[in-house]
């Protein structure tokens, strides 16, 4: 049989299901189709498929109902989208060669050092997507936090930004600011951008939008523009307005830290070397030379305790000077939510409420935001401690940070206000009279996730009250948006269910 009759032999036709397996590609094949047959394929089998418009390696899964034809196949709808697919179109699917850096995954978990071009060739094939999602959980867990070296932590920073795309800048000093994540709302970044730019530092801002969270910087900048942009796109923001608000998605900064971290939550481990080595890389690739991190720490955050948070300090400052970056760290308060919106539209509106210095714009949210963008002015090393904060709040109350805000989003492609919220409620309020002594940030964003956020950008939780408020019986203290009453019913049996999702310590208790 010549190469022709055998490609001819591994082509079928392709009938669309409309499958979503999200972020894994999967194909499908009857069990009594002539490829399953002569090829061997089983269930799990990894194969590569192939298009005209490129190819992509899928996991097979076996149909023995009629759903589709012999001689048809389907894929997921990532998989049809990425090979830009539609019913009747061919495919070939060909067995995957051996992946050699499988090995070395290997022999990391024996324990051995692995050096730059062992992470390199790893993460490449990640890149490539030719890892399953068994491959790729072996590799995030030997990566867990004790596990690898100072040396290796650099290794696979580097190998990250190696096998993805990069920008250069004309200016010599750029500037990035990032939170580590893990407090509901927190949206300092578009205020920060935007009094930094006012003042005139270069901050082209890269964010990403939400994997398990209520809502990620990049969900909350698209309730006001568009920020799927490609460099080119950022380049003119950023040469126009000194900043932009981008989808760090959009373009192909570090591309294998968003599989790792899918992989990271859905096993739930939270490694804080490939926290290190994401947040670098991407910084990095996109040509940050300064750059602030904020590091919040507490009882239900990302990061638990004081200790653990120096710690993460401490690694930051090394990794990043042995890539040529000066960080700058903050530790700061992760007990509570910053703001009073969580989710998408309810976040944007803190947002725009600190903007416009509207009387009833959350002050905690104000205030961090002032500090960071203080904090990246003395970075600059434009201005002292003792002045920088005061730059910073004449740029905010005298509507500059605004006008630049509004005007990024314009470069952009547009600038839209909220307008709603969700239009299903439910007020949960304090059974008894006392002091909010504490609020578990990790089971108010569950909440806002049953509700509908981020996927309904409209759905999420007003918070009502912060920490050390008195309360006085029946008294608000969030309210629940959502899309429809069976969002709205799951959030609230999810709320019924947790013990004191926020506590009050009632008149005479004693403290735990």
């Amino acid at each position: 049989m010549d190469k022709a009759d055998k490609i001819q032999i591994n082509r079928l036709k392709v009938k669309i299901l409309g499958i979503d397996s999200q972020y894994e590609h999967i194909i499908f094949m009857r069990q009594d189709c002539h490829l399953c047959r002569s090829e061997g394929y089983e269930a799990l089998t990894r194969v590569r498929v192939s298009s005209s418009k490129g190819s992509i390696v899928a996991t097979l899964n076996v149909i023995k109902s009629e759903i589709i034809a012999r001689e048809q196949v389907s894929l997921s709808e990532g998989g049809i989208e990425a090979l830009q697919l539609k019913d009747g179109d061919e495919v070939e699917i060909t067995h995957l060669s051996p992946i050699d850096s499988l090995g070395l995954v290997r022999a990391k978990i024996y324990g051995k050092e692995l050096i730059y071009d062992d992470y390199y060739a790893i993460i490449n094939d990640i890149v490539k997507g030719n890892y399953s999602t068994v491959h790729l959980t072996s590799f995030v867990t030997v990566c867990a936090w004790h596990n690898l070296s100072i040396a290796e932590i650099s290794a696979l920073t580097r190998a990250m930004i190696d096998t993805g795309e990069t920008i250069s800048w004309d200016s010599k000093i750029i500037f990035d600011k990032h939170c580590i994540g893990g407090i509901p709302a927190n949206r300092t970044t578009p205020i920060v951008v935007s009094i930094a730019a006012a003042y005139g530092l270069t901050i082209p801002k890269t964010s990403s939008k939400a994997i398990t969270s209520p809502a990620g910087t990049a969900d909350v900048m698209d309730v006001f523009t568009n920020c799927n942009m490609t460099i080119k796109k950022i380049k003119e923001v950023v040469s126009k307005e000194g900043a932009c608000l981008a989808w760090g998605g959009s373009v192909k900064l570090s591309p294998a830290d968003d599989t790792l971290i899918r992989i990271e939550r859905s096993i739930d481990i939270d490694s804080k070397s490939q926290m290190l080595a994401s947040v670098i890389s991407k910084k990095k690739a996109a040509g940050s030379t300064h750059v602030l991190i904020d590091i919040p720490f507490g009882p239900t955050a990302k990061v638990r305790s004081q200790a653990e948070a120096l710690h993460l300090k401490e690694m930051f400052g090394v990794i990043g000077s042995e890539l040529g970056l000066k960080i700058k760290v903050l530790l700061t308060d992760g007990n509570q939510p910053i703001g009073n919106g969580i989710g998408p539209v309810l976040e944007a509106m803190d947002v725009l409420a600190v903007l416009k210095n509207e009387p009833k714009a959350p002050i905690d949210l104000k205030k961090k935001s002032l500090m960071l963008a203080a904090e990246l002015i003395v970075l600059s090393g434009k201005a002292s401690s003792e002045n920088a904060l005061k730059i910073a709040e004449e740029i905010l109350s005298s509507g500059k940070a605004y006008e630049k805000f509004k005007a990024i989003c314009q470069a952009q492609g547009k600038y839209e206000e909220p307008i709603k919220f969700a239009p299903y409620k439910i007020d949960i309020k304090a059974d008894h009279t006392g002091i909010i002594s504490e609020i578990d940030n990790r089971k108010l964003a569950k909440v806002a996730k049953l509700a509908g956020a981020p996927s309904d950008a409209n759905a999420g939780i007003y918070l009502h009250v912060h920490l050390n408020d008195i309360v006085e019986k029946k008294k608000l203290l969030y309210t629940v948006y959502a899309k429809s009453l069976g969002q709205l019913k799951y959030a609230l049996e999810y709320a019924d269910q947790q013990d004191q999702i926020i506590k009050i310590q009632g008149y005479g208790e004693s403290v735990d």
